[in-house]
């Protein structure tokens, strides 16, 4: 199967050769983007090509990358060969204390981005972190609000976000089978271990069932898997343990 690397995971061990140089060598053949690739859309695809690479997808954060830079985003999307693209997060107004209201709001936005998206022939959809999962003042879930009121976006799920956003990823697997076509592959570090990695660890050492979620993914039809650590001391030793770990599963 193949296997993505998010190279957000690498973002502090550029050059940029280096590092996919370092992915390709180790197995991978492709990568999610994220904004600090995009300066040069047609430079990044003939590193990508080179090591015969490819991008099927990309995070453009903020939503206004759907918004007020549409096609500015658009034109990079397609120059790297993307096929899906997800917002990745929700700005801090949405993080701090937002209501139901608030989420709402959001989804709706993510609703109009969408049909934008899709009319400019790629897909569309939202990658989670823990506050979607975390109650609001009112009891709601932004991440049930984002799903109903969005019902034409796709869900990357980051499955160990969910986790730490308090939630049972095999629920949400089951209970969203229609709309998980993505996931972001993480792991979790036993409580005090990797602290200088902000308790991120690489896939298969820490404390994620990744078999029995990998097995509940594709049973629902999720068929993009893309590694990702968010702070990692040493991005090859990431990239080589967890591309071994994912071959297991």
């Amino acid at each position: 199967m193949d296997v993505s690397f998010q190279l957000y995971s690498a973002r502090e061990f550029t050059p940029w050769e280096d590092v996919l140089q370092m992915i390709a060598g180790l197995g991978y053949t492709q990568v999610e983007g994220f904004g600090g690739v995009y300066t040069d859309p047609a430079a990044f695809k003939a590193l990508l090509d080179q090591n015969g690479l490819t991008m099927p997808s990309g995070h453009f954060f903020p939503i206004t990358s759907f918004e007020d830079d549409f096609t500015t985003s658009m034109a990079a999307a397609k120059q790297l060969g993307m096929e899906r693209v997800f917002c990745p997060a929700p700005t801090d107004e949405y993080r701090n204390g937002a209501d139901a209201a608030a989420w709402i709001q959001l989804a709706k936005r993510l609703e109009t981005a969408a049909k934008r998206v899709q009319d400019a022939g790629l897909r569309f959809g939202w990658h989670n972190h823990h506050w979607e999962f975390m109650p609001l003042a009112g009891g709601e879930i932004a991440m049930e609000l984002i799903l109903e009121h969005a019902p034409s976006i796709e869900w990357e799920m980051d499955v160990a976000w969910v986790v730490r956003g308090g939630a049972d990823p095999l629920d949400w697997i089951k209970s969203h089978a229609d709309r998980i076509t993505t996931a972001h592959v993480k792991d979790i570090a036993p409580e005090g271990d990797c602290a200088d990695e902000d308790g991120w660890a690489d896939v298969g050492t820490g404390t994620m069932d990744w078999p029995a979620i990998m097995a509940a993914l594709r049973g629902v039809g999720a068929d993009l898997f893309v590694m990702e650590h968010d702070k990692p001391s040493d991005a090859t030793r990431f990239a080589t343990r967890s591309i071994a770990s994912f071959k297991t599963f």
